[in-house]
């Protein structure tokens, strides 16, 4: 049985959500999650460095085998997704500094993988990673549920019988008219 670590990152300028899974086989566990906050850093290229830093300290901690993050998406505000696309490139470069693989993920590909639907609420799929990985605590910030659900969904994808994609639910279903009984 292979074990592989899983570092999930919800990148941010103000705070950085982090997730780590442990993955024996088809069977996965929470090791850890939490948030770096840089809302008392004021210089926005200090706000980088630390992100680099603690995501340097994440992989010396937990040695992970690879990194899934969450893609930046276009909002009404360019400005906030140009933020968001250089704290991803930041955590992206530690990640390289220490030859983690990544594999970045849309924000509604990471919803529907834990719950099914892509507009998923951060409360909800919070409350199913806390089922599924059976979290004792509901955790403070959700940015550290949604960096664990990016994990997951790498987890997930990794984990997909035959090594096929799937669009969807259904179209899980349609390829697989075995496993609905």
């Amino acid at each position: 049985m292979t074990e592989r670590i899983i570092l999930g990152i919800d990148p941010g300028t103000s705070i950085m959500g982090y997730g780590i899974l442990k993955a024996s086989g088809n069977k996965v566990s929470a090791l850890d999650m939490g948030i770096v906050s840089m809302k008392k850093i004021m210089d926005p290229y200090l706000k980088l460095k630390e992100i680099f830093d603690s995501t340097i300290k994440l992989i010396d901690r937990f040695n992970p085998d690879e990194l899934a993050i969450e893609a930046p998406f276009y909002g009404k505000n360019v400005q906030s997704m140009l933020k968001l696309g250089r704290a991803q490139g930041v955590a992206i470069s530690a990640a390289l500094q220490r030859n983690i693989p990544i594999f970045e993920y849309a924000p509604r590909k990471i919803k529907m993988a834990i719950t099914g639907q892509g507009a998923a609420s951060k409360e909800q799929v919070a409350g199913i990673l806390m089922n599924i990985l059976k979290l004792k605590e509901e955790p403070k910030n959700l940015d550290a549920t949604d960096a664990l659900a990016a994990a997951l969904c790498h987890f997930y994808q990794k984990n997909i019988p035959g090594g096929k994609t799937y669009r969807d639910w259904g179209d899980f279903l349609n390829k697989n008219p075995d496993r609905t009984t």
